[in-house]
C-alpha cells in the first residue's frame, strides 16, 4: 500500500522557495540543538555550527527578496508550503516538550 500523497506545494516565486527552504534548515538544527530533546552534547555542537551557516543563508534569501522589491511576504501561501513541508511537525521539536507529570 502506497502512503497517501501529499496536496500539492502552492506555486512560489523562486525567492519564496528558497526563503521557506532555508527557513526549514534553521528549524530543524534548532530542533537537534533544543536540549530539552536531546541527550548528548556533540549532535548540539554539530547542529549549532551549522546553524551559523544556514542562517545566513536565511538571511541572504529574505535580502535578495528585498532588494527584488519583494516586501510583502503572503504569508498564507507561506503556510501552506510549510505545513506541506512538515513544517509543523519540524517546528514542534524547537519547543519544549510537555511535561511528563514528574
Amino acid at each position: 500500500m502506497l502512503p497517501p500523497e501529499l496536496p500539492p506545494l502552492p506555486a512560489l516565486t523562486r525567492a519564496e522557495a528558497e526563503l521557506i527552504d532555508r527557513y526549514l534548515e534553521v528549524v530543524d538544527l534548532l530542533g537537534r540543538i533544543n536540549p530539552a530533546r536531546t541527550r548528548h552534547t556533540y549532535g548540539g555542537l554539530r547542529a549549532a555550527q551549522a546553524l551559523v551557516g544556514r542562517a545566513s543563508a536565511l538571511r541572504d534569501a529574505l535580502a535578495l527578496m528585498h532588494q527584488r522589491g519583494e516586501s510583502e511576504l503572503h504569508a498564507a501561501t507561506l503556510a501552506r508550503a510549510l505545513r506541506v513541508l512538515g513544517g509543523e511537525r519540524r517546528a514542534g521539536r524547537v519547543g519544549v516538550p510537555p511535561s511528563t507529570g514528574r
